[in-house]
């Protein structure tokens, strides 16, 4: 096992994985900008090391630094979180040819499922149901593109290969705006990702997001840890996540979570990651597969069990999976609140001075946060400061208890979300589940009138 591991990110993560290596009795490294000195989870490192000025690309995405650190400190891993760098195969290079582990994925690993193309025609070889698309890249040939689009049928979307994050996609209801539609994401794909290529897929009109978590050592050892529900999201941006999936047969899911395993197999995969599915009329469609740690990991930890992070870390060091598929066992559900500093329903940033920070308690309440009294959120980064999540031992435990942990939540001097997500835990549409990834956006454009 490692005795030092360097913790290559900020916020509610780091504080996460810094905890995940003091129960294992290995010593954590954080990096930090300026930004961030004064950070909960740098006074409480056992070394932290200033990397920079507060922007990101000075600071937590400059691989020089970040290296340059482990070395001094001695660190003999690098844990990326989540963001920033965590799916840069260049990064899980450099971290390897330097002589560090990269806690993660292999860096042909990541290649292959970072290109949205490459990761599609990897599933379909493997067995895994795909959205009905193009079977690679988009032709440079506007008749070809007219001719593909007919295929499929309207209305389709067309995706950037190297997109994630609910960036670089466009949905096209008419054959007269696709072209337009496929030359304005190229642009802003090579722009934004430094890839041009996109593809099409049939645009799914009700689908909703639900993923499977995986877990594989390298060694002929795959499980995947039951299927989280991420269909509350604006603009592409998960709000709300919750394990299992309501409504969904279990026969469905476990026929498509061996399927996901298998998959691991086949293409050599290594630690934890998640194959993102849209499901409509009982089918799953294979969107994309996260090669790192996700946001929404607790919920997946709190009915299984299985501490993620800590067997990221494990098979890392070279350990084989302690368990099989038959020993992960779901219990209860759980339910997960983002909290970001922003305005409730217009989502303006809302940085600046917590002046008074009250987090909930109770049974089955976890609060995954950085932040405290006086903590200053800076301007620079993501908004998110924390996470609420719940379990209980039914659905509507779990509902109850995130109700009650949204009451007892006090946060002051800047603005969250959480009004949002009180009035959510009580719509009719989301108690009752199975809500589609649309469902957000009409509910906030309905409360508007």
């Amino acid at each position: 096992m490692f005795k030092k591991i360097l913790i290559a990110n900020r916020g509610e993560i780091a504080l996460r994985i810094q905890r995940a290596c003091r129960e294992m009795g290995i010593q954590s490294v954080v990096v930090f900008s300026e930004a961030d000195r004064d950070a909960k989870y740098v006074r409480l490192a056992d070394e932290a090391v200033c990397i920079g000025p507060a922007p990101s690309g000075q600071s937590y995405l400059s691989m020089p630094a970040i290296i340059s650190t482990a070395e001094v400190t001695d660190a003999e891993a690098i844990h990326p979180g989540y963001g920033f760098l965590s799916e840069n195969a260049d990064f899980a290079e450099r971290v390897e040819k330097s002589g560090f582990v990269f806690i993660g994925p292999t860096p042909e690993a990541i290649r292959l499922m970072g290109d949205k193309v490459s990761a599609k025609q990897a599933m379909i070889k493997s067995g895994v149901p795909c959205v009905p698309g193009s079977e690679g890249a988009l032709p440079e040939d506007p008749k070809e593109i007219i001719r593909i689009a007919r295929t499929i049928g309207y209305p389709v979307i067309i995706k950037a290969a190297g997109g994630g994050g609910g960036r670089g996609m466009r949905v096209v209801h008419t054959e007269a705006a696709l072209i337009h539609a496929v030359q304005t994401t190229r642009s802003e794909a090579g722009a934004a990702f430094g890839n041009a290529a996109v593809y099409m897929e049939k645009f799914l009109e009700h689908p909703r997001h639900v993923e499977i978590q995986v877990l594989a050592d390298g060694q002929r050892g795959a499980v995947w840890l039951g299927e989280r529900d991420c269909s509350m999201q604006r603009r592409h941006q998960k709000i709300i996540e919750e394990a299992p999936a309501p409504g969904i047969p279990r026969r469905a899911i476990e026929k498509i979570g061996d399927r996901c395993a298998a998959a691991c197999l086949k293409i050599g995969y290594r630690g934890a990651g998640t194959f993102e599915f849209l499901y409509e009329n009982g089918e799953f469609y294979f969107i994309e597969m996260n090669t790192r740690v996700q946001v929404e990991h607790p919920v997946t930890e709190l009915v299984t069990g299985v501490d993620i992070v800590q067997m990221q870390i494990r098979i890392a060091a070279g350990q084989k999976l302690p368990f099989n598929q038959r020993a992960v066992q779901m219990r209860g559900h759980a339910i997960e609140c983002r909290v970001n500093a922003e305005h409730p329903y217009t989502f303006v940033p809302s940085p600046g001075r917590i002046t008074m920070w009250h987090p909930p308690g109770g049974p089955g309440v976890r609060v995954d946060s950085h932040a405290h009294t006086n903590y200053v959120v800076p301007p620079h980064y993501d908004s998110m400061i924390g996470k609420i999540i719940v379990h209980g031992d039914t659905r509507e435990q779990a509902l109850a208890r995130m109700r009650t942990a949204l009451l007892e939540t006090v946060v002051e001097g800047i603005q969250t979300n959480i009004p949002l997500h009180r009035e959510l835990m009580i719509d009719s549409g989301f108690c009752a589940g199975g809500t589609s990834i649309h469902y957000l956006e009409s509910w906030l454009g309905q409360r508007k009138k």
